[in-house]
């Protein structure tokens, strides 16, 4: 249960935990969708390997969208390519990041579904039954009055009566499984070397200094994207409470809407509290032209004037004083 709530807790620290939790659960989807898939080879030259390519090719597409619907790095690095430089410089570096990270967990379902395709090997045989050579086995059925290649075709298809009691198709499908499984891991070789090379040889050619830098920006975009939205929330929850305060506290003077209305002390400590978070912002053409100047002229990042060193009191000195 303890690892639970770590794995848990995790997957809730930042919003690059988040995407990572949401690619594995779509991993853990898309395995789970082709266990309860029902596939049925259509036992016909003409359409078992286009089937197949369908069955192998559509769902990790539709997984692969989802998978950029989903990350928020999407949504990050949209905004960021997107944007009016104002007064802030762009960074394609960081772009590029995002990019990247977004696409890495994108594939990541994709990839499961292939991986668990080829490894199960039933859509390969449905598609490569009719390529294999019927002379490497024994026991094929020559009395159907069908050619060589409509046989191949229904090799797929337990249900036939031409194979029934038949090594043929079994030997047939082994086969190809066989092949297919092979294609499977030789897929997850070829990617955990090349993680691992790529693990061991990126440091040396690559400057860990400018990384660290990407990476540090790529998180602020992220955070700042978010924390906009949370004041944004705040701000627009006090407006409204504002002006719904405001519209009874002008209908209370009419006849027919005499109702109980709010104590003065309440109504005092809501007003301060909406000084506070509200900015002089009273109307609604200056916070259109608030979030206007925030998305085409976005502030740069300089912070310097919050950490202005004040003279001390005692001393007359620029140093950190305490204000207690």
């Amino acid at each position: 249960m303890e690892r639970v709530k770590l794995v848990l807790q995790y997957f809730q620290s930042n919003s690059e935990s988040i995407s990572n939790g949401i690619c594995i659960i779509l991993a853990m989807v898309s395995v789970k969708l082709y266990t309860s898939f029902d596939f049925n080879c259509p036992c016909l030259p003409q359409y078992n390997r286009l089937y197949s390519m369908g069955v192998m090719v559509v769902p990790p597409i539709i997984l692969f969208f989802l998978g950029v619907l989903v990350n928020r790095h999407t949504g990050v690095m949209m905004d960021e390519w997107l944007r009016p430089e104002g007064n802030r410089s762009k960074n394609p570096t960081v772009v590029k990041y995002l990019f990247s990270a977004m696409l890495q967990r994108a594939m990541l379902a994709p990839m499961v579904w292939i991986l668990v395709s080829l490894l199960d090997g039933k859509i390969f045989i449905c598609a490569f039954s009719v390529s294999v050579d019927p002379n490497l086995f024994s026991g094929l059925p020559n009395n159907t009055g069908m050619d060589i290649i409509k046989i191949m075709a229904k090799v797929p298809c337990k249900e036939e009566g031409i194979f029934k009691n038949s090594a043929f198709r079994k030997a047939v499908s082994r086969y190809v499984r066989c092949y297919s499984q092979a294609v499977g891991w030789s897929i997850i070789l070829f990617f955990i070397v090349l993680g691992s090379l790529a693990r061991l040889i990126k440091p040396c050619f690559d400057d860990h200094a400018a990384f660290l830098q990407t990476r540090y920006w790529s998180n602020y975009l992220d955070v700042e994207q978010k924390l906009f939205d949370e004041t944004c929330v705040l701000h627009a929850r006090d407006f409204a409470r504002k002006c719904v305060v405001q519209f009874f506290e002008e209908m209370r003077e009419a006849p027919l809407l005499d109702r109980p209305h709010f104590s003065v002390n309440t109504r005092d400590d809501w007003d301060l509290e909406d000084e506070d978070r509200l900015h002089g912002v009273t109307r609604q053409e200056q916070m259109d032209q608030l979030l206007n100047k925030w998305y085409y002229s976005k502030p740069e990042l300089d912070v310097s004037r919050m950490y202005r060193p004040q003279l001390c009191p005692v001393c007359k000195k620029k140093n950190l004083c305490s204000d207690v």
